[in-house]
């Protein structure tokens, strides 16, 4: 009987759940799976790109967890693909690899004003209030008065972050220089600006109505937005999930805070809908002052055209959270464009010729890009994992495959690296420092301290 070694570059959602299919998969062969993270800990976004304050999500960690401590797969984090271990050292050693390596970068926002002082991808400030080890610890929160562009769920994580008294925020797992920054915050005003209409946002229901029940932040809706169109009335008809969205937002609207009148919260979150940035206008020293945008209105054809008329609102600070973007590997085909690596159903393909790469695969939003939730990762899994399958013939023939080679050549090239046993230590010695406090735990933001603690040195 063949055996597949099988190395999977990324160990967040998508590398975890392709292993897992792949073992429970119908096959005539036997699998070994190794799993690389250039982190010292596991699970990838669920763990640095979900809000602190969002358990419900954190509960998928469980279903991760439980991947992993079944002991069937072998983790080696704090490893860095393409410096700790090349494709060339995967080709000697593996019969393919899977890269599910995510989307951790801003997507551009080309407006002018768009790189000022004060001016921020939503993906970076959400790595700093995650506790991301590769991110300064300070972050620069001196600002009343914050605008996010975007109308997903980070954008709507970043405005409940920064609105959010902290703390509020004391019983999650937030890091300390995270709630002590936010502490010290003079914020009053969050706005949140989206081109299209509320039947047209992508945001879900839970993330909406989370921002409602925030303590002492008022929500702020503007009439004018609500003028219906035949598209936005057959979206809400139609739709639940747009149907609950709008129930949500007609009922902020009978509130007193709302269109600004009879507040009594130290705080405001608005939401500007038919609102197209259009500059990031600075002050003499370069800082952001205000944001200038058009107003839209649907062009009949499901899209938005714009009116030519000008508003400004003032700012000190601006985040875009207009999608992810993958980042480029060593030696591995990338779509620039896209920021993804060029695939054919989880099969990677040449970029200039659309072949097959024999023995390279990928999976998770660095095959498909950043759209979908937990449930497309699965699936996206499940069609690369049986390409690989079925790919027999086109495996690599490694001239090295036994399970000591890779430990061996980590060593002797110095890369320190932690295993499962060590993230179990890691994951008990946070949970300890949160105990004390009533706090689900405390994140260990250093990654040499996070290194230190996971191999008990």
């Amino acid at each position: 009987m063949t055996k597949l070694r099988l190395a999977i570059v990324g160990a967040g959602p998508a590398g975890i759940y392709a292993a897992d299919i792949l073992l429970k998969a119908e096959r005539k062969f036997d699998v070994s799976i190794d799993l690389f993270d250039h982190l010292p800990a596991p699970y990838g976004l669920v763990r640095y790109g979900v809000a602190p304050d969002h358990p419900r999500i954190k509960g998928i960690i469980t279903a991760l967890r439980d991947v992993l401590d079944r002991g069937d797969i072998r983790i080696f984090g704090n490893v860095r693909f393409g410096e700790d271990l090349t494709l060339e050292d995967l080709k000697q050693h593996y019969n393919a690899v899977i890269f599910a390596t995510g989307a951790i970068r801003d997507a551009a926002l080309e407006i002018p004003g768009i790189d000022a002082v004060g001016s921020y991808g939503a993906a970076d400030f959400v790595s700093w209030y995650d506790g991301h080890p590769d991110f300064p610890r300070e972050w620069p929160l001196d600002a009343a008065s914050v605008g996010v562009v975007g109308v997903g769920n980070v954008a709507l994580d970043v405005a409940r972050v920064l609105a959010k008294h902290a703390e509020d925020l004391l019983p999650t797992e937030i890091p300390a220089n995270v709630q002590a920054g936010l502490e010290a915050s003079p914020i009053t005003d969050v706005h949140v600006f989206g081109r299209r209409g509320p039947a047209q946002v992508k945001f879900t229901p839970l993330e909406l109505r989370e921002l409602g029940e925030l303590r002492d932040v008022d929500m702020v809706v503007y009439d004018e937005d609500f003028d219906y169109d035949e598209a936005s009335q057959a979206a809400i008809a139609s739709n639940k999930q747009v149907m609950v969205i709008d129930r949500v937002l007609q009922s902020w609207r009978k509130r007193e805070s709302v269109n600004n009148q009879g507040g009594t919260a130290s705080r405001r979150l608005h939401l500007h809908f038919w609102a197209k940035p259009v500059e990031v206008r600075t002050d003499d020293d370069g800082r952001a002052a205000a944001l200038v945008y058009e107003r839209t209105r649907p062009d009949g054809q499901g899209g938005v055209e714009g009116t030519g008329e000008l508003r400004e609102i003032p700012l000190q600070q601006l985040y875009r959270a207009v999608g992810y973007f993958g980042s480029p590997l060593p030696g591995v085909p990338f779509d620039k464009k896209h920021g993804v690596i060029p695939n054919h159903e989880g099969q990677v393909l040449r970029k200039d010729s659309n072949e097959r790469v024999p023995g390279v695969y990928a999976t998770g939003w660095i095959k498909r890009g950043p759209v979908g939730l937990i449930g497309h990762t699965k699936s996206d899994a499940m069609e690369t994992v049986s390409h690989l399958i079925n790919d027999q013939g086109s495996w690599w023939q490694p001239a090295d495959p036994s399970p000591e080679a890779i430990p061996a050549l980590l060593e002797s090239r110095g890369v320190v690296w932690t295993d499962l046993d060590g993230w179990h230590r890691l994951d008990a010695h946070e949970i300890a420092l949160g105990e004390p406090v009533g706090r689900a735990r405390i994140k260990v933001v250093d990654r040499d301290e996070m290194v230190r603690v996971s191999r008990a040195e």
